[in-house]
């Protein structure tokens, strides 16, 4: 059986000729790359341009491509590459792309003004200045010349005499609330009573108030104030007192005035001076010292805080001490350090100006006054349980 064999001689070369193809190929395509010398008339790509459709643009003809592709040019002998180099002569092209007398650029789309023509492969300036385009590339005016607009130094100068208003106020009237604020000449008063309640210890109940009230603005104030006690359906000890208060600095007055004793025994009539404010962290002090007409002195401190649970319950400590400069058998009161309270009373504000309250308040009696509390049978640390009411208007 006879067996047809194919020829099979002209594979190597076949390879052979793929291979040199192949080698070819980086040589034509770094020729094509290399940029042109500025002496001669480099051609332009018209596909190198960033952002631009030269075929998209009314009134230019793109000549039709001839064949598939472009071949690779000739592979130069050797001896022809020892001759002095001589510029290649342009395809049609490459002609025609750098030869834009046909080209109709005043119907090209108003995008175009972005356009950097330096930045286009191939493009020389030569040939930048010698296009025009038919495009009005109008500059955007000088911020200086824009009407009614005047442009001074960045830094530094001074303001125009119209900039603002005298007090700053912009045209816009005060209301009487901020007159009152910013000037605190209107006047305005308030009547707070802080203690309003009964009280029950070991040896009898009764009736304890506390309260104060003032009238006038921010700077000057009539400032009255009283505090007593009443056991088993009488008045055991008050006084009313009457200040001047004046203030000399934030949150701190001064006050000046008297004070009448009330209750039992003689009522002593009270030269009166001190100082209240509120401290740092919220603390309301207040010092005041006494001077009688038959030249007897005391001196009361007194502190409170208010400590906030809610907005609405309310835990207030208080303390007081109570100095007498010599005995005043008369008053049970001795000489030094008389007595001291401390008292805690847990409030709720129903209202702002309504608050009942509980609490407990202690009393102790010192030195002198100590001895004639037991001459009297009386507690030398009595023990109140307290309820009352808050008020102020």
């Amino acid at each position: 059986m006879k067996v047809n064999r194919h020829n099979t001689s002209f594979v190597p070369h076949r390879s052979a000729l793929l291979a040199a193809l192949l080698l070819a190929l980086p040589l034509t395509a770094s020729a094509q790359s290399a940029p042109a010398s500025s002496s001669s008339a480099a051609p332009m790509v018209m596909g190198g341009m960033p952002g631009m459709d030269h075929a998209s643009m009314p009134g230019m003809a793109m000549p039709a491509k001839t064949g598939g592709s472009t071949k690779p040019a000739a592979k130069a002998s050797g001896k022809k590459a020892k001759k002095k180099h001589a510029p290649a002569a342009p395809t049609s092209l490459s002609h025609e792309a750098t030869d834009m007398s046909g080209m109709d650029h005043g119907a090209m789309p108003a995008a175009t003004p972005g356009m950097d023509h330096q930045a286009m492969p191939g493009m020389s300036p030569e040939a930048v200045k010698g296009m025009d385009h038919g495009m009005k590339h109008d500059a955007a005016p000088a911020i200086g010349s824009m009407p009614g607009m005047t442009i001074g130094p960045m830094q530094g100068g001074s303001a125009p005499a119209d900039a603002r208003s005298g007090d700053y106020s912009d045209g816009i009237a005060g209301s009487p609330m901020h007159g009152l604020h910013m000037h605190g000449s209107a006047p305005f008063g308030m009547l707070l009573i802080d203690q309003l309640e009964a009280f029950h210890s070991r040896d009898a109940h009764g009736q304890n108030w506390e309260a104060q009230g003032w009238y006038g603005n921010d700077s000057d104030k009539l400032w009255v104030r009283t505090e007593g006690e009443r056991r088993r359906g009488e008045l055991d000890d008050g006084e009313l007192e009457a200040f001047w208060n004046h203030s000399i600095a934030a949150y701190w007055s001064t006050q000046l005035g008297a004070r009448q004793d009330l209750g039992e025994g003689p009522r002593h009539t009270w030269a009166a001076f001190g100082v209240q404010g509120l401290a740092p962290y919220w603390f309301e002090l207040e010092a005041t010292g006494y001077v009688s007409a038959s030249g007897r002195t005391a001196a009361r401190l007194r502190a409170d805080y208010e400590l906030l649970f809610t907005q609405r319950l309310i835990l207030q400590p208080e303390l007081e001490a109570n100095l007498y400069g010599k005995d005043d058998p008369q008053q049970r009161i001795g000489s030094g350090l008389s007595d001291v309270q401390f008292g805690l009373r847990l409030r709720y504000e129903i209202h702002r100006q309504f608050a009942p309250y509980i609490g407990v308040n202690w009393v102790r009696r010192i030195g002198t006054t100590a001895g004639y509390a037991r001459q009297d049978h009386q507690p030398v640390l009595d023990r109140q349980i307290v309820a009352g009411v808050r008020l102020w208007f």
